[in-house]
């Protein structure tokens, strides 16, 4: 039985839905992450020397955070979503610094984040996958 179009269209529209909410999910998971760093650097429980290594680590776990969120909301290709949802959150986070800061450059420390959001993504769409992949073999009798 083939898939009809409509049917196509309406899984498109819920795997791009999927991959926004996580983003959208990651940006949120990352500002609190940062938000408790910020509080805890001004109350002189870290350095101010640690900045940029908490804004990485925020990011993975943010990405990581936001790929789980999509990769539930989509059944099947779980690593493909995971990463889309960690590229979606560095898109977020690139227009807010461009709106904000008015240039904000990528070069840098924009390749840290970069990776670390694509990172974070990537593993929740490894752990979050389905388990027991794959085409189960028959038993022949000889």
């Amino acid at each position: 039985m083939r898939k009809t179009e409509e049917d196509q269209g309406a899984v498109v529209v819920r795997y791009m839905l999927g991959v926004l909410v996580g983003g959208v999910t990651a940006l949120a998971a990352c500002f609190l992450l940062l938000l408790l760093a910020s509080v805890a650097i001004s109350a002189g429980l870290l350095g101010e020397g640690m900045m940029y290594q908490l804004t990485i680590v925020s990011c993975v776990v943010g990405g990581f955070i936001g790929g789980a969120v999509a990769v539930k909301r989509c059944a099947a290709r779980p690593l493909i979503v995971g990463v889309l949802a960690g590229g979606v959150f560095f898109l977020l986070l690139l227009t807010i610094g461009l709106v904000v800061f008015e240039n904000a450059a990528p070069e840098a420390h924009g390749i840290g984040v970069l990776c670390g959001a694509l990172c974070g993504g990537a593993a929740a769409g490894l752990l979050g996958g389905r388990r027991g992949g794959g085409r189960k073999r028959k038993k022949t009798r000889r």
